[in-house]
């Protein structure tokens, strides 16, 4: 009897295609891998409203979703409509309380409100917004991997980031996060998997290691 293939989303981070996982390979004969890409968001629109939205492009029953910073809130806001296989999700946060103290005051001050238009405008910015500052050769990364230059798109995410509202982690969340994450400095709360030297942007650099582990992880192996 031949295995049944498991079919894995994938959702990228803010602002971001879906060429930051071209080096994920998954073994072809048990998975097969769908990329999922930003859509643009109408005015005022709920992140439970974009969340519903965003599954309609799944396919498939009993799915694993796969969700990098953004895209990893993102990736939760969705598992609150479907029934799935795994929910992992890699340099992002579980709750509003793993936010730094940057991110909390931005929400308090309703920094984020002015923050958009400049990043819209300026993709230095941005990238160091959606990346962090430890990128080498930048330009030819932005180009390559940010793709999303619409500023309604980028008001919403920024305000969706900031003001989300999650309370407690879902349970079943496997939570993978580098030791040096700039944007969200690692301050797991409950269990994490920790990458060492992982820094926000390993999902693009240490391929290696998710290449390794996330069929591990997605069968309930045991990693090395």
């Amino acid at each position: 009897m031949s295995q049944d293939i498991i079919h894995v989303y994938f959702v990228p981070g803010m602002a971001a295609s879906p060429l930051i996982f071209e080096n994920i390979k998954l073994p072809e004969n048990q998975f097969e891998m769908h990329m999922l890409e930003w859509l643009i968001p109408s005015e005022n629109e709920s992140i439970t409203h974009y969340a519903k939205r965003m599954v309609e492009n799944i396919k498939h029953d009993h799915v694993v979703l796969i969700g990098v910073s953004f895209g990893g809130i993102m990736v939760q806001e969705m598992s609150k409509h479907l029934n799935l296989k795994k929910l992992i999700v890699v340099s992002s946060v579980k709750t509003k309380h793993e936010f730094s103290k940057r991110m909390k005051l931005a929400k308090i001050t309703k920094a984020y409100k002015v923050m958009p238009t400049s990043l819209a405008s300026n993709v230095d910015a941005l990238a160091k917004f959606t990346f962090g500052n430890t990128i080498k050769k930048r330009v030819a990364l932005y180009r390559r991997y940010l793709s999303v230059t619409n500023k309604q798109y980028l008001d919403w995410a920024i305000k969706q980031v900031i003001c989300w509202d999650q309370d407690k982690p879902i349970p079943e969340a496997i939570h993978i996060h580098g030791e040096k994450d700039a944007v969200f400095p690692h301050r797991c709360l409950g269990e994490c998997i920790t990458v060492k030297g992982g820094t926000h942007i390993m999902i693009i650099n240490k391929y290696k290691w998710f290449n390794e582990n996330l069929p591990k992880l997605i069968l309930d192996e045991k990693l090395a």
